[in-house]
């Protein structure tokens, strides 16, 4: 669905304060008034101090923000508006860092944004599936470490990568951490993410004999030297991915590597509606059920 473009001083001036936020929610939640979600009546007795709604029939008291990915926040909704908009609009990412000094908060809290955010924009590709004609490979990202490279290299983490072909240029991507490559990995990967009706190119090593279980699969053995004719939008993929990670992160933990995963194939996956990724990462974030709370997200 198409979403409205915006700069980040429009932004500002549309969420400066956390009543401007709680409407925007309202409106986004409720557009026809306020539904009491225990017994969908349609009427309520509003409590502005206290931004909530206690349903005149059951009486039972509803939050704005309560089944929204800000339920149960300390943190103020400006906060998490702007840390929504820098996070969508540059295709580098931001650091935890960079963005507690935006905010005004600790790195810390900016962290645990910044985690709850990657975690929806997973959730929201989550429900897509790849299709047409696919090419997959594997990368490994992470840590660099003295001796082997490559597959099979200590401190990296594997990842599983597939992307459409439109013509010239890369489509839609998918992207998925494991612990190994192998058929069963890649069985599931394509079981997850790619429609039956694909065609799935990939090289010939072994384990790609797993999409075969859910799609048509055409491996080929490819030189290394010609390895980018076979399959050049996947690779266009993984480096654009290789350069997210070390330019923005300097490299990443591999307990969390698929957080970044996730933020990077959302942004990747609407590039073309650039200027339109803050509007409907906020709508996500007002229609996703709760993750957790940030609360729940520092004791764990």
């Amino acid at each position: 669905m198409q979403q409205e473009d915006i700069s980040f001083y429009d932004w500002q001036q549309k969420y400066s304060t956390h009543e401007e936020c709680m409407s925007y929610i309202h409106s986004e939640k409720w557009p026809n008034g306020f539904i009491c979600p225990h017994c969908e009546n349609n009427h309520g007795y509003y409590s502005p101090k206290r931004h909530y709604y206690e349903c005149s029939t059951c009486h039972k008291q509803t939050s704005i923000i309560s089944g929204t990915l800000f339920e149960n926040t300390r943190i103020p909704l400006t906060k998490w508006f702007w840390a929504i908009y820098w996070i969508s609009s540059d295709k580098g990412g931001i650091s935890a860092l960079r963005l507690s000094k935006l905010i005004g908060c600790t790195w810390r809290t900016a962290y645990r944004i910044l985690k709850i955010l990657r975690k929806a924009m997973g959730d929201r590709d989550s429900k897509y599936k790849l299709s047409g004609i696919i090419e997959l490979d594997d990368a490994f990202v992470g840590g660099k470490k003295t001796g082997k490279r490559g597959r099979g290299a200590g401190g990296k983490t594997s990842v599983v990568i597939a992307c459409e072909t439109r013509g010239q240029r890369p489509g839609f991507i998918a992207m998925q951490a494991v612990e190994s490559v192998n058929k069963k990995t890649i069985e599931q990967f394509t079981s997850d993410h790619i429609d039956a009706s694909s065609i799935v190119n990939t090289d010939a090593f072994r384990a790609n004999v797993g999409v075969a279980s859910f799609a048509t699969h055409i491996p080929k053995v490819t030189p290394a030297d010609m390895v980018d004719e076979w399959l050049p939008s996947v690779h266009v993929a993984i480096a654009n991915l290789k350069r997210f990670l070390l330019g923005t992160f300097h490299g990443i933990s591999q307990h969390f590597v698929q957080e970044y995963l996730n933020e990077f194939c959302y942004r990747f996956n609407r590039r073309f509606w650039e200027d339109q990724i803050p509007n409907r990462l906020l709508k996500l974030c007002i229609i996703l059920k709760p993750i957790k709370s940030v609360e729940q997200e520092f004791s764990a």
